[in-house]
Order: C-alpha cells, then sequence, then structure tokens
C-alpha cells in the first residue's frame, strides 16, 4: 500500500444516520450520525457512542439501506453488543458544575469510555461494556444524582443492566 492509498478501514468507515421525532427541552435534532465500520454491503457495525439516538450502543451490528445521496440510513439492528448507552449531564450549579470532566473522573474507576458534546452543553456520552459492574455504575449515577452532580439517562440497556 502506497502513502496515498486508504486503508482498508478507511475505505469501510461510513456514517449510519438515524431519524427521529425531536423531544421537547431537549437538542433540537432529528437525525444523528454515527461513525461506524462496513461489514457487508448493508450491515455497519456502530463504533462510536450515540448522543441522541436511543436503542443502539457501540460495537452494535446494525442494518442500513443507502439513500439516492450515498446517505447510510439504520434500518434495525442485526446483533446487540452487550454495551449499554449512558448520557450524563453536569448540573451547573452543582459541585462538578459544567465539567465534562469532572464526570468522566467519577466514572473513571469503572473504565468507561464517551464523548462530549460540547464546552457550551457539556453533555457525556459514554459506553458501558457488558462486562463492566453494571451495580456500582447504577449506585453512582443514583448517587450523583441525589447530591446534584448531574442529570442522567440510560439511552440504550441491557437485561443485564436492568436486573443490576
Amino acid at each position: 500500500m502506497t502513502p496515498s492509498e486508504p486503508s482498508t478501514t478507511e475505505t469501510n468507515r461510513i456514517k449510519v444516520w438515524y431519524r427521529f421525532v425531536p423531544r421537547e427541552g431537549w437538542l433540537p435534532y432529528d437525525t444523528e450520525g454515527l461513525w461506524a465500520t462496513r461489514l457487508s454491503g448493508d450491515t455497519a457495525r456502530v463504533e462510536n457512542v450515540p448522543f441522541l439516538q436511543n436503542g443502539v450502543a457501540e460495537g452494535e451490528v446494525v442494518r442500513f439501506v443507502t439513500d439516492a445521496d450515498g446517505l447510510h440510513w439504520a434500518k434495525e439492528r442485526v446483533e446487540a453488543s452487550g454495551n449499554c448507552t449512558l448520557r450524563v449531564l453536569p448540573i451547573p450549579s452543582g459541585p462538578l458544575g459544567r465539567s465534562a470532566q469532572a464526570v468522566h473522573e467519577r466514572l473513571a474507576p469503572f473504565g468507561l469510555g464517551g464523548e462530549v458534546y460540547s464546552e457550551e452543553f457539556p453533555l457525556v456520552a459514554l459506553t458501558v461494556p457488558a462486562e463492566a459492574d453494571l451495580g456500582g455504575i447504577k449506585a453512582l449515577l443514583a448517587h450523583g444524582k441525589e447530591q446534584g452532580w448531574w442529570h442522567f439517562e440510560v439511552g440504550c440497556a441491557t437485561d443485564a443492566w436492568r436486573n443490576a
């Protein structure tokens, strides 16, 4: 491969789009694009955590259709990853302030990876791996909510999460 040739990984990297009804009082978007690795002509593995779309987590395999503009629209989940999606919004007037880093620091002992929406609106989206300490994470989330650190929601839950 010469330096100018894209690697197989780069050529298989696509964005899979989701369309949904915007929620009142939430970000005013009706679509979200997630990076994914194409696995076949109509399937891809999601490679990042969603900020808006519910019911999907990093690592899942989804089926998509490609429209006339070349956009890949998610149709269904083909294979679950076992991961969960969490969204945490620090309370500006609380002890963590607007610090996404403080959110990450509190959850770091659990080995959670994630992304920050923006510094102006520090929404932290996190992937909770299937093998994580789900009970411990749930306890910390509840404690943080009680202490006024954050609001949180579970965007994609597994049976293991619900039963922890």
